[in-house]
């Protein structure tokens, strides 16, 4: 980390690997009891079952803790030195990493569901808010405001994504069934609401014209390129959407259980072919292909509900830089948190390609992606 921070200090080294370098060391989580504790990541001991040690927290003896359960908690995207997080307590606290101390504190009339910063934005330091309301809310950092509202939901607004493509475009979703794309520039704000049937409206009730689940949507995710999002709702369906055109894709991944009352934090791979589908799924992951909807396996290692995962999208090589399968083992990893209280990091079981007595389709299964092929443990269950 040193080298890191001589060589960018010197102009020769991007920030942007600096940020990669120093997010990779620390985690952050919040609880249902309201809790925030930041993690070092780092093993140094190097072996193959351990435990993070948590640097520091925000107890409920902290004096500006929150009151009721932490539903999101994110990094300030171009730096560690603060980060942002949203409750129950119907609060938005923009937190200061040195001395734990709230910066700036947002305040709304109804419960937070979910929250978001663009991690691609220059110019503008907006924080979309997902409120009990029907409204959007976007919270500014420059001012210590909420700049405009976004209004078009009918129901609560249960998730929000800027697109990692565009830092004007915004994905919502809510209770009312509707899933809205917004480019926060304009008057009028939406730019269009997804249609599960694509405009055929021959084919479905008027009412269910413009919907984009048949129930509660309470989850969204982009791929990592932003050129597709995927919805989760609990008609326990997972749909994959063109986020340029907003059409359906109409890829098939057969029933998502999903018995989530609030936001379902799921996540999407970075830098893997094929791409995958975290979602949480009673105690279990459902790890899924994006593009073919192919159910790869169920990852095992919770005792009760898991209520969100994450995949670090920070670990990548550079460009041209090839890496050792040792290497992919500790740079890629998926954390996963549960009602266990337990918070699981998984790393896919790499191993060498078999060349002696396969057949052809064990080789394009390989071919496909070894790495992620019902080969994810967590870090518990390795000896």
């Amino acid at each position: 980390m040193l080298g890191f921070i001589s060589a960018r200090q010197a102009g020769l080294d991007d920030p942007l690997r600096l940020r990669r370098a120093e997010s990779t060391r620390s985690m952050l989580s919040g609880g249902s009891d309201g809790v925030i504790v930041l993690y070092d990541l780092e093993n140094l001991s190097r072996k193959p079952n351990y435990t993070c040690k948590a640097l520091c927290s925000v107890g409920r003896s902290h004096p500006d803790a929150h009151k009721f359960s932490v539903e999101t908690v994110q990094w300030y995207p171009h730096d560690t030195g603060m980060f942002t997080s949203s409750s129950f307590d119907k609060t938005l606290k923009i937190w200061d990493t040195n001395t734990l101390q709230p910066a700036d504190v947002f305040q709304f009339e109804g419960t937070v569901y979910s929250h978001h910063m663009s991690p691609v934005a220059t110019k503008h330091c907006l924080i979309a808010v997902g409120t009990k309301s029907p409204k959007v809310q976007l919270c500014d950092l420059k001012s210590g405001s909420c700049s405009h509202i976004l209004q078009g939901h009918r129901q609560e607004v249960l998730a929000v994504s800027w697109s990692p493509r565009h830092e004007y475009i915004l994905a919502t979703a809510s209770a009312d069934s509707k899933v809205k794309l917004w480019d926060v520039r304009r008057a009028s704000g939406c730019l269009t609401t997804l249609d599960q049937h694509n405009g055929e409206k021959s084919k479905a009730s008027s009412e269910a014209v413009n919907t984009a689940h048949n129930g509660r949507v309470n989850g969204l995710c982009y791929t990592s390129d932003g050129l597709h999002l995927l919805t989760v709702g609990t008609d326990d369906r997972m749909r994959l959407w063109n986020s340029s055109t907003g059409e359906n894709t109409l890829v098939n991944y057969g029933k998502v259980s999903n018995e989530s009352r609030k936001g379902l934090k799921f996540s999407v791979s970075c830098g893997c072919s094929p791409e995958f589908a975290f979602v949480p799924c009673k105690s279990t992951i459902a790890v899924y292909t994006i593009f073919s909807g192919e159910l790869i396996t169920m990852l095992r290692g919770h005792y009760n509900t898991v209520d969100c995962c994450v995949f670090q999208p920070n670990f990548q090589s550079e460009d041209g830089v090839c890496l050792s399968l040792e290497q992919l083992r500790i740079i890629t990893e998926l954390y996963s948190g549960s009602r266990d209280c337990n918070i699981l990091a998984w790393i896919p079981a790499l191993r060498e390609p078999v060349l002696d007595d396969v057949s052809d389709k064990s080789l394009r299964r390989q071919h496909i992606n070894p790495a992620y092929e019902d080969a994810w443990s967590s870090s518990d269950d390795e000896d």
